[in-house]
């Protein structure tokens, strides 16, 4: 038992609003300066629970007791709350489109893709029709020629290594268009494993009861599919497919060293395929993925593209056509009828995530809708919900992180003056995109049909794949977005030496123009410092100013940064969420990184902006204070229990909870809430991590 607990009063520096947690309606002077719905929320604060203990509780747990995850919902929080207000408002652009978009017009094409996802009764009225011409082509395979030439022509752009970290495709394998990583003037084609029903290696090959028990499950949905499509001997062919499909787990590189960034980086001549992959046909497969021009490829997971190769010659061809078979009607079950739809939901979202039910069909459109024509449909968000402001204000704030993180590099004790020159070079020349892109895609080539739904999805697939194929051969655009506008999100792009706000995390209460700065630092500053940070930690130090591979440390500077690195990989590995299962401390580790020093510099702009000057108080609450709960509450989530063991074994980010745990390392958490030794989190001065 923790003697420093205080379990039923607040400390003495929350007593000012104790009485208010009583009460249904909280005085505004405890929902920080503006009052209303601005501010924090005082009310999901659990004061019994001492904030040394855990700070994550403290800050969120009266909001944890009281609030149901929504049974369309896998997990919830702030983030999925910014997401339902934003798919709310995309909607209604969407149908206005629909409605008043003259012919011809992105406009149009959006409305007109949303309004044939909707009409499920044509769906259901076409049946299996849209599906047949497809699987015919399927059942003329007749040789392993033929083979390869069907598996090149699934190869779509749906995987992305360093900027949204999707590691995993149902393709055989998947194609990144990227900036090169030597050269970093021009575009690379990336070669990343696949052909995965379920997310990851870990699924088929752990030993736990847990696991084998969702392999029963994933083996009954894979035959379910295919007498849904009326295909005979529907439970032998499920059990041929899924030992493929384990066998493919078995040649897959893990989720840890995968990113890894130095071991992916292989380049690979296309004549070199054939010798150090043999078994597929390399040429056929590559012509038919339009890729025949293509004299050199990045090879990320060696091991998989040769042991993948491997099993394209040796299993049976009647195998890879029903594995071909049902990874089509898989990957296109949301544009089939409604028991395709409930019986990938049931697998997917139930067995996986356990997510009772599912989302209304109106969302399930607006997101297809935003995959297609996502870009067309950002411009019509931030036309209506991003004012020119507010994208002044975010600018500012950007600048402001910028500079105190130059500052932090001014004063490193322990890194050498030829490490700091090229830290302030690559600081220097960082882009940051702000709302939305300077350009926006054009979608005048893509061909929208009305009543055709599973053709506009097929189009919008070859679309995109084309357009990134376009970019092979032509100058690396530093300006590209990979996030939609209309997106709840930010990235870092390491290659590019780019960061991105999309429009739509930049909003209450993340972002909030109504309320003391100071909370806008801790909620959306500490996660645009994250960003700054991911171009400085252990895998953003691996990349000079201008995206080339390159390590522009010391050897003793970077040896220094590796110890740091293992603190807090050994700080993440002792977090236990289930007993059977523990964060992964290496595959979170950039991520973690990126939190602490995301956290840090926030802190530290925030404290610029006062200039000298006192810091603001509400409630009885201290800025530093009130800056730290905001970080909490930024990162309020809970999840059900299969989703959050499906993110410890696919998730480059560690849960919620430990995120809001990053608070340990910092010196000044430690003075603002008066944490002592012998409660939980407390961390002795030495052992907390100091990476920037």
């Amino acid at each position: 038992m923790n003697r420093n607990a205080r379990p039923v009063t607040l400390p003495h520096f929350f007593r000012a609003c104790a009485a208010a947690f009583t009460v249904a309606a909280l005085s505004p002077v405890c929902l920080g300066a503006a009052g209303g719905d601005h501010g924090l929320d005082f009310a999901g604060i659990e004061g019994s629970v001492a904030p040394g203990d855990d700070f994550f509780r403290f800050a969120n747990g009266r909001w944890l007791a009281t609030t149901a995850i929504p049974p369309d919902r896998s997990s919830w929080g702030v983030g999925d709350e910014l997401d339902e207000l934003t798919l709310q408002r995309t909607a209604g652009l969407i149908r206005t489109a629909a409605a008043s978009a003259a012919p011809g017009t992105a406009a149009r094409k959006i409305g007109d893709y949303y309004a044939t996802y909707m009409d499920a009764a044509r769906i259901e009225r076409l049946g299996l029709t849209p599906l047949e011409p497809l699987l015919k082509d399927i059942d003329a395979i007749n040789d392993r020629a033929a083979l390869a030439r069907a598996l090149g022509s699934t190869l779509r752009a749906d995987v992305d290594v360093l900027n949204n970290t999707n590691l995993d495709t149902g393709n055989l394998f998947g194609l990144w268009v990227a900036q090169d990583l030597n050269e970093p003037t021009r575009y690379s084609p990336f070669l990343l494993q696949g052909g995965l029903g379920m997310p990851d290696r870990d699924f088929y090959l752990n030993p736990s009861q847990k696991m084998a028990d969702i392999r029963t499950r994933y083996r009954a949905h894979i035959a379910a599919m295919l007498r849904l499509a009326h295909i005979t001997g529907a439970e032998e062919k499920a059990a041929r497919i899924f030992e493929l499909e384990r066998r493919i787990a078995e040649a897959h590189t893990s989720r840890a060293e995968s990113e890894e960034v130095l071991k992916g980086n292989n380049h690979w001549s296309a004549a070199e395929f054939a010798q150090r992959a043999p078994g597929l046909d390399w040429a056929t497969f590559f012509g038919a993925a339009d890729l025949g021009q293509q004299r050199e490829f990045v090879v990320w997971q060696p091991g998989a593209v040769t042991g993948i190769s491997s099993l394209s010659a040796t299993v049976p061809l009647e195998t890879w056509k029903d594995y071909l078979r049902f990874h089509l009607i898989e990957g296109e079950s949301g544009y089939l009828p409604q028991a395709f739809v409930a019986e990938h939901f049931a697998f997917h979202q139930q067995v996986l995530s356990g997510t009772p039910q599912q989302q209304p069909r109106w969302k399930r459109a607006v997101e297809e809708t935003n995959s297609a024509l996502g870009e067309a449909v950002g411009k019509l968000y931030v036309a209506r919900y991003f004012p020119p402001e507010e994208k002044a204000r975010a600018e500012a704030m950007v600048r402001n992180l910028v500079a105190a993180f130059a500052v932090r590099i001014d004063r490193l004790d322990w890194m050498a003056p030829q490490t700091r020159a090229k830290a302030k070079e690559k600081l220097a020349t960082l882009k940051v995109g702000v709302g939305y892109p300077d350009h926006w895609r054009d979608f005048s080539g893509l061909e929208v049909v009305r009543g055709d739904a599973f053709g506009n999805a097929r189009r919008a697939q070859l679309f995109d794949y084309h357009w990134n194929l376009g970019k092979l051969g032509r100058p690396v655009d530093r300006g590209e977005w990979v996030m939609n506008a209309q997106l709840v999100n930010a990235v870092n792009l390491p290659a590019m030496n780019a960061l991105n706000f999309p429009a739509a995390i930049l909003q209450p209460p993340n972002f909030d123009p109504k309320r003391d700065p100071v909370m806008d630092y801790g909620a959306i500053g500490a996660v645009i410092g994250h960003e700054i940070s991911h171009s400085f930690d252990d895998q953003g130090a691996l990349f000079d100013a201008n995206g080339r591979l390159q390590n522009w440390w010391t050897k003793e500077d970077f040896a220094h940064f590796e110890a740091a690195g293992q603190r807090l990989i050994e700080q993440f590995n002792a977090y236990r969420p289930f007993p059977d299962v523990s964060v992964n401390g290496r595959q979170t580790l950039s991520e973690n990184i990126a939190d602490v020093a995301g956290l840090a510099v926030s802190l530290d702009a925030w404290r610029l902006t006062l200039h000298g000057g006192a810091a603001p108080t509400a409630g009885g609450f201290s800025g530093e204070q009130l800056f730290f709960l905001s970080y909490a509450q930024a990162w309020r989530r809970k999840y059900r229990e299969p989703e959050l063991r499906r993110r410890l074994v696919t998730d480059s980010h560690a849960p919620a909870q430990y995120r809001a745990a990053t608070v340990r390392n910092l010196d000044a958490w430690y003075e603002a809430f008066k944490v002592v030794p012998g409660q939980k989190l407390y961390l002795a001065p030495g052992d907390r991590v100091r990476v920037w």
